[in-house]
Parts: C-alpha cells; sequence; structure tokens
C-alpha cells in the first residue's frame, strides 16, 4: 500500500487561498485500510519519541487550529494514544484568566511550551490572538497593556503576526521544531456534526451554543484564518493545511507529517563512552555471579 506524500501535498508553500482549499481528499487508501496504517505508523511515533525522550536536546511543539467540531480532540486521540505520557504533553487553550491577561498575549503559550525530549501539543494556542480576537476585536481590551486602544489597525496587527514569528523563530533557533496545522473542515460538514452532537446523547455534552454564534461568522474566520496562515508559514515553522470533513484521513495525514517531520530531526540515542561500556560489562559480570 502506497502511502501519499502528504507532506508535501498538504504544506502551505507559496500562497494560501482558503476558497481553493479542500475539505475533502481523494486517495486509493479505503478508510479501512487507513485505520490499519494508522495503527501501524502509530508504532513508528513511538519509537521516534522514545528517541526525542532520550536525545534530551530537542522538543517537538505540535499546534492545531480550526473551527468548531473539525476533530483537533479526536485527532489527538487517536494519533498519540499509544505514545509514553511522560513524554508528551496536551495544552488545551481557553478564555485567558485574569493572571494571563496581566501579560503579553504570548506568556501562557510561552510557559506551556514542551521542555527538551518532549512533544507539546497545543489545542488552540497563540494564534486565537488573531483569529478569535480579529473577528471579535473587543476581546483585546481584556488586556490591560491595551485598555486605552481605541481602534485595531493594520498596525496592531501587523505587530501580532511579527510577535508570532519572532516567538516562533526563537522557538526553532533554540531546538523547538514545529509544526502547524489547520484542519479544514466545510460548513457542510461542521453542520452535521453539531446535528450529531444535538441527536445523540452520548454526545450532547460536546454541544455549546455558542458555537452556533461563531459559525454565523464563518465568512471572517476563514478570511482570519487565510491571513494569519500566509503570515506566519515559514520554513522554520510550517503550516499544514489538512482536509477535514474524513477524520479518518485527517489523522492518517497529520500522523504521516509527524513521522516524516521527526524523522529529519536527527534523532539519536545517546552513546556511552568507551569507560561506560566497560563499567556495563563490570556490572552485568557481577550481577551474573549473584546467587
Amino acid at each position: 500500500m502506497k502511502k501519499p506524500d502528504f507532506k508535501n501535498i498538504f504544506a502551505v508553500k507559496d500562497h494560501f487561498d482558503i476558497a481553493k482549499s479542500k475539505t475533502s481528499f481523494k486517495t486509493d487508501i479505503t478508510k479501512d485500510e487507513g485505520k490499519v496504517l494508522l495503527e501501524e505508523e502509530k508504532k513508528k511515533l513511538y519509537e521516534l519519541q522514545e528517541r526525542l525522550y532520550a536525545d534530551g536536546s530537542q522538543s517537538l511543539l505540535i499546534i492545531l487550529q480550526a473551527m468548531d467540531a473539525a476533530g483537533k480532540d479526536s485527532l489527538v486521540e487517536h494519533v498519540f494514544g499509544g505514545v509514553n505520557p511522560q513524554g508528551c504533553e496536551v495544552t488545551s487553550f481557553k478564555t485567558p484568566n485574569a493572571k494571563e491577561y496581566e501579560h503579553d498575549f504570548i506568556w501562557r503559550h510561552y510557559i506551556a511550551l514542551p521542555e527538551k525530549g518532549k512533544i507539546g501539543i497545543f489545542n488552540r494556542s497563540h494564534y486565537e490572538n488573531v483569529l478569535v480576537c480579529k473577528v471579535h476585536p473587543e476581546y483585546n481590551l481584556n488586556e490591560k497593556v491595551w485598555k486605552d486602544v481605541k481602534q485595531f489597525d493594520k498596525t496592531f496587527w501587523e505587530n501580532r503576526y511579527e510577535s508570532i514569528r519572532n516567538f516562533e523563530k526563537h522557538l526553532a533557533d533554540n531546538g523547538t521544531t514545529i509544526i502547524k496545522f489547520f484542519l479544514n473542515v466545510s460548513p457542510e460538514e461542521q453542520k452535521q456534526r453539531f446535528l450529531d452532537r444535538i441527536n445523540e446523547p452520548d454526545k450532547n455534552w460536546k454541544f455549546s451554543a455558542g458555537d452556533i454564534k461563531e459559525r454565523a461568522l464563518w465568512k471572517d474566520y476563514m478570511k482570519a484564518y487565510e491571513q494569519a496562515i500566509n503570515e506566519t508559514s515559514k520554513d522554520y515553522a510550517p503550516w499544514y493545511i489538512l482536509p477535514a470533513d474524513q477524520k479518518w484521513l485527517t489523522r492518517l495525514a497529520a500522523l504521516q507529517i509527524i513521522i516524516d517531520t521527526m524523522d529529519k530531526m536527527n534523532l539519536k540515542y545517546p552513546k556511552l563512552s568507551t569507560q561506560q561500556t566497560q563499567d556495563l560489562d563490570a556490572y552485568r559480570e557481577a550481577l551474573e555471579k549473584e546467587q
């Protein structure tokens, strides 16, 4: 079974046009084959994560952004369910609290970054500050530093994009590899998933009335996503646009991109010195002599 080159297919290369971006993807792989392949590939991710942890000199940051019901939570569950929890941490960012509003907009994301040797997953991220806060600019007034701002003009947003680029470049320069995923779901598929949440009792808890309010602003969000991605897709922090109408395919594509990226991180198990190897031989001999 030949896998498509998801990393190349879904990478943002030049200009990202969200109107031309597909929310589904045709492949020779069937859904059942995709599920089998996902489980096989997860074994590779486990081994790579072990190497990342043992190497201890680098970290991996995975950023997930999407409209509601695009499948961020289930992607985390199905892609990372088999990794060692000691080496992987998921952070879901909600509305900032009072303490977080007393700092700059990136602060709470900086302190949640993965340690060297670990994978960090941001379920929503610092990009909310140029997405939801751009669709609802009044939210910015909650930041004390911006209390006196009366107009959120072009310069305001350009400064935010620049802050994000600088933040991510700093991380990349200091050993953090960054992968950014936008799960591109269609409004039709989102509608069906909302209906499923309403109609199926075990999914009722997932539904929020606020989701319907935000859905009405779909065009505004798409415009904000398009600009944010074009402003911040760099070699050191690339964006990948994943079709999200087929969850099984979204998960498989994300996993393959993560594996391909980690393969290029040159992760190695620590190499013992000659003395350490000799010490191990002595310890082995001592243990084998025990009665």
